[in-house]
């Protein structure tokens, strides 16, 4: 039976990028090949249901339309949820103390 609209997951994916956080949503992340990496895929815009247009809304949406995968470096990521809907895309100015961003490790060594 294939699976309906209703079954299928949705990621809140919430992240740093040029010192603002971005708010996204995708239908599909996983950790990616390439190390230190989180893959992201299938992104969800939000139904428009007025006609109020949101600017960041529209950067964002122009930024991610004809993107396939996006890969965002894990340290970014601030936050990963499972939601039952899209919201709008968010891009906000990262401030305050409860946002930093985490010290990523090392590569580890290679065995010459």
């Amino acid at each position: 039976m294939p699976a309906t609209p209703e079954d299928r997951q949705i990621y809140r994916v919430i992240f740093l990028n040029n010192g603002k956080t971005y708010e996204i949503y995708a239908g599909q992340i996983y950790q990616s090949d390439l190390y230190g990496f989180i893959e992201v895929e299938e992104f969800r815009f939000g139904e428009r249901s007025g006609v109020v247009v949101d600017p960041a809304e529209e950067k964002l949406k122009s930024e991610f339309t004809d993107v396939i995968r996006s890969y965002i470096p894990t340290h970014a990521i601030i936050r990963i949820d499972e939601v039952k809907k899209e919201g709008p895309m968010k891009i906000s100015e990262a401030r305050g103390p409860n946002i930093a961003t985490l010290p990523f490790p090392p590569a580890p060594p290679r065995d010459k």
